[in-house]
C-alpha cells in the first residue's frame, strides 16, 4: 500500500536527497555524528526563549553525566515547585547529544509549561550496552533525589525520549518498578525502539523504508549491543519484559504503521495505574496513543509546529 508522506516529512526527505548525504551505515560513528549535528540547522524550527538554560553535571561511577536544565518563563507551579520531564535524546545510541535535541527540549519546556532536564548519556560503540541504560537510570535517580533543589515537584516527575531515547525511557520505567523507585508520574514514548529482534513488517516493507531503514537500524544495533544474546535482555528490548504491569502512566507518539499497532497491543495488554488530572487516587486508565500519518522520525524537529498534541499530552502526563 503506497505511503503518502506528510508535507513536512517529504520536505525533510527531499532535503536529505538533494544534499547527497551518505547513508549512516556507510560511515564511521564519528563521521555520522558530524552529519547528524549539521542536519539540525536545516530542520529545526527557531528555538523559543526560556527563563533559564543551565548545564548540570550528575555524579556517576564513571565520572559525571552531562545534563542540561530548561526552565520556561511561565512554568506551572504548586507550592513553588514545577512538574518536570527527564529527556533522553534519540540517535540509535550512537549519535545525538544535548545540542541535537536542544530545540526539542525548549519546545517541550515552553509548551508543556514544565522543567525539562536533557541527559547526555554515553554513546556506543565507545560505550556498549548497558552503559546508556546505566546513565539513564543514574540520572533519573539523582534528579528525583535532588528534585526540590532543582525546583521540581518529585511527585510530578516523568521521563521521556524519542527513538533510542524512548527505549531508554521504557527501560528506566521498568528498572524503577523493579527497584521500588523512584516514583514516576509518567513515561513519554516517542516512536520508541522496543524490540531488537526486528522481525516486524516495517523492517521489510519498501514503502516504509524512508530515512530510518532496516540497514541503518542494523548499523545502530551492531554498534550498541555486544552480541546476539543482548537482543533478549529486557534492558535492550523492553517489549520482551515478561511483566509490563505496575508501570508509570504512558503516553505514546508513533508513526502510523503496522509495527506501531503491534506495539500498542503489547503495551495495552498490561494493566497500569496512574494519576489523572483532578484525581488523587491511583486508577486504571488506557494508554494515550498519538499516531502521526505520513511521518518518519524526528518528532518536534520539523519547522512547522505540528506536535502540539504530543506536548499537551506530556503536560497531562505530569500534571
Amino acid at each position: 500500500m503506497p505511503v503518502m508522506l506528510d508535507p513536512d516529512a517529504a520536505a525533510v526527505y527531499r532535503a536529505f536527497q538533494e544534499a547527497g548525504r551518505p547513508a549512516y551505515e556507510t560511515l564511521t560513528a564519528d563521521k555520522a555524528r558530524v552529519y547528524y549535528a549539521q542536519a539540525r540547522f536545516a530542520t529545526n524550527p527557531e528555538p523559543p526563549e526560556l527563563a533559564r538554560v543551565t548545564p548540570l553535571s550528575i555524579p556517576a561511577p564513571h565520572g559525571v553525566i552531562p545534563t542540561r536544565l530548561y526552565v520556561p518563563k511561565e512554568p506551572r507551579r504548586h507550592d513553588g515547585l514545577s512538574p518536570a520531564l527527564v529527556f533522553f535524546h534519540g540517535g540509535g545510541w550512537v549519535i545525538g547529544d544535548l545540542d541535537s535535541h536542544d530545540v526539542v527540549c525548549r519546545q517541550l519546556a515552553v509548551e508543556g509549561a514544565l522543567i525539562v532536564i536533557s541527559v547526555d548519556y554515553r554513546l556506543a560503540p565507545e560505550h556498549k550496552f548497558p552503559a546508556a541504560i546505566e546513565d539513564a537510570i543514574a540520572a533519573t535517580q539523582w534528579i528525583a533525589a535532588n528534585a526540590r533543589e532543582l525546583g521540581i515537584d518529585a511527585s510530578r516527575l516523568s521521563i521521556g525520549g524519542d527513538s533510542a531515547g524512548g527505549n531508554l525511557t521504557a527501560v528506566v520505567a521498568l528498572a524503577a518498578r523493579e527497584a521500588g523507585g523512584p516514583a514516576l508520574a509518567g513515561q513519554v514514548l516517542i516512536y520508541p525502539a522496543t524490540d531488537f529482534a526486528m522481525t516486524h513488517g516495517s523492517h521489510s516493507e519498501p514503502e516504509t523504508s524512508v530515512l530510518l531503514t532496516h540497514s541503518v537500524i542494523c548499523w545502530f544495533r551492531d554498534h550498541y549491543l555486544n552480541g546476539a544474546a543482548d537482543i533478549h535482555d529486557w534492558r535492550a528490548s523492553p517489549a520482551r519484559a515478561q511483566n509490563l504491569a505496575g508501570l508509570a502512566a504512558r503516553l505514546c507518539a508513533d508513526r502510523r504503521r503496522r509495527s506501531a499497532a503491534r506495539r500498542r497491543r503489547r503495551l495495552c495488554r498490561a494493566p497500569q495505574t496512574g494519576r489523572r488530572i483532578g484525581h488523587d487516587q491511583a486508577l486504571s486508565r488506557p494508554i494515550p496513543w498519538l499516531l502521526h500519518d505520513g511521518q518518519v522520525v524526528a518528532a518536534g524537529q520539523c519547522r512547522r509546529r505540528r506536535d502540539r498534541r504530543m506536548v499537551e499530552g506530556i503536560g497531562m502526563t505530569v500534571a
